[in-house]
């Protein structure tokens, strides 16, 4: 399971390595089975309709395995064929997913009743996120733009690919490492779902010239129209400056959200300083990502906005060198 956790993400893994063990194959486990879920979704040399029963097989596999029976697989002689034959999407790590899909599924079932109840819930979210996804951009291409509509389908498309992630981590963390923890824990999960969505909208801001290309378009089309825009405007780069109030607003409330995570991480018992380091890595980095994306122009392809390496390895070296002392950490999110 490592080795096909560092193939398919190595940010992630990089999270992963630092968490505790008891939570660890728990969240990783999770991860790749929202991977192969994605990778059958997003598969297009295959008809949408075959993509969709495919998932649909998946998810009912996946609840088998939760209640502790096995099913069986979906056939993926179809979607391996296709993968492999469009150039960038039949990766080495995406087929090992399918291939080891049984083995994933029996993992899966040696989790406790709780923990498969919890990774039910959230592959259950996420999949019907994918399969409304598959329904409302199956027809779309560069010539044919399909946008959400208004902004609380952002939001809702928001909540199903990474909102409800936050929860799961919650709702993990808080039965593994400190489920006597004094916490108020309504708060923590709103909190831990604006999390999940600022790191989404931060994906979906710095993509968006990469998904209208695909004819996908995730800033909604009321507020386009406000601003006498339209989704294919947007593959203009001149449309920029009708663009940017729009753009920053968005960029605005990603940050919003982040810090909200920040506040989220905040919470958490100072003591488990791996999984606060854990939240921390990914919210400086979209924090900084935010900073770069107000500064292009993001209808421009060229102007792609992606931190390097050295950067994020010096935000992860802040952010331990700042931990011993709570004054400097607390300042930590603000000084980016």
């Amino acid at each position: 399971m490592q080795d096909l956790l560092k193939q398919v993400s190595r940010s992630f893994y990089l999270t992963l390595r630092v968490l505790p063990r008891s939570i660890k194959d728990q969240l990783g486990l999770a991860y790749l089975l929202a991977r192969m879920t994605d990778t059958v979704a997003d598969t297009p040399l295959v008809a949408v309709e075959r993509r969709r029963a495919l998932l649909l097989q998946l998810r009912t596999c996946i609840h088998a395995a939760c209640q502790g029976r096995a099913s069986a697989l979906p056939d993926w002689g179809e979607l391996a064929k296709a993968q492999m034959a469009v150039v960038g999407q039949g990766t080495h790590a995406e087929r090992g997913l399918l291939e080891n899909a049984g083995q994933l599924l029996g993992a899966l079932r040696e989790f406790s009743e709780e923990d498969r109840r919890a990774i039910a819930r959230v592959l259950d979210t996420i999949t019907g996120g994918q399969e409304r996804d598959l329904l409302r951009f199956g027809a779309a291409s560069k010539d044919q733009i399909v946008a959400l509509r208004t902004d609380d389908e952002l939001d809702g498309y928001t909540y199903d690919v990474a909102g409800c992630v936050g929860e799961f981590w919650t709702c993990i963390c808080r039965a593994h490492l400190f489920p006597k923890a004094v916490l108020n824990n309504d708060i923590l999960i709103s909190n831990a779902v604006r999390f999940g969505k600022g790191l989404q909208m931060v994906n979906i801001l710095r993509d968006l010239p990469v998904d209208l290309r695909q004819g996908r378009c995730y800033i909604p089309e009321e507020p386009l129209t406000g601003r006498n825009l339209k989704p294919h405007d947007l593959l203009l780069p001149s449309s920029m400056d009708r663009f940017r109030p729009l753009y920053q607003h968005y960029l605005k409330q990603a940050e919003d959200h982040l810090q909200a995570g920040w506040k989220y991480t905040a919470m958490l018992p100072w003591r488990f300083v791996r999984v606060r380091l854990a939240c921390a890595w990914p919210i400086l980095i979209g924090v900084r990502t935010i900073r770069q994306l107000r500064s292009v122009n993001i209808l421009d392809e060229r102007q792609r906005v992606k931190l390097s390496r050295p950067e994020i390895r010096s935000l992860i070296m802040q952010s331990i060198v700042r931990y011993p002392n709570r004054k400097a950490w607390d300042r930590l999110f603000e000084s980016l």
